[in-house]
């Protein structure tokens, strides 16, 4: 009897190492367009909210802020703006500098949003483009003519975020790569004196 049960708990044992070896080579779910969506759907309905809430500009603000931080893949768009020169940084700059550009970026479009006051965004779309999804949204705004807001996702860090706003076929990710390129021209290729430039930006 005990020798029985021996052989049947070292089968159970080889049986759940085998499931365990056969569930590793198993990819997690990646993300898909109806995630992609869902994720922007939460995004457009928090923005949504600070536009009818009647703060002040400067609370807005810190809301807006909250809400990138929390759907945007911060880190990516901060080092895709800096381009090469992060590369060749200290980590501790790089850091500093990123913290600095959520701010930055915040204020930038939270002060665009903010022009929505009296309207809404609406998603209506979401398609996959090669390795990211683009999620469509429309912005109707009283007394003006509904236009596009685009955003870009992917799960390139683990998890699902946004890494491109285009609002009226301006492109976040390369205007900003623009900017930064010339501030950082402006700041003699100085990430401190960018960094630094940053958080007086926006």
């Amino acid at each position: 009897m005990v020798s029985d049960h021996l052989n049947r708990r070292k089968l159970l044992v080889a049986a759940a190492g085998g499931l365990a070896a056969a569930m590793a080579g198993v990819p997690a779910a990646a993300l898909n367009v109806n995630e992609a969506r869902t994720l922007v759907g939460r995004l457009v309905g928090d923005i949504n909210a600070v536009i009818a809430s009647g703060k002040s500009e400067n609370a807005m603000i810190r809301d807006f802020e909250r809400i990138f931080a929390r759907y945007a893949d911060v880190r990516y768009i901060a080092q895709s703006a800096l381009g090469p020169a992060g590369r060749a940084a200290a980590r501790s700059d790089v850091e500093a500098y990123t913290v600095a550009f959520q701010g930055y970026i915040a204020r930038k479009y939270g002060k665009r949003f903010r022009e929505f006051i009296g309207g809404q965004i609406e998603v209506t779309d979401a398609r996959q483009l090669k390795s990211f999804y683009e999620v469509v949204s429309v912005a109707k705004l009283k007394g003006q003519s509904p236009f596009d807001v685009r955003w870009h996702v992917f799960d390139k860090s683990g998890r699902d975020l946004f890494f491109n706003l285009i609002i009226e076929g301006v492109n976040m990710l390369a205007t900003e790569r623009t900017e930064i390129g010339a501030m950082l021209d402006q700041a003699n290729g100085s990430i401190p004196a960018l960094t630094a430039a940053l958080r007086r930006a926006g």
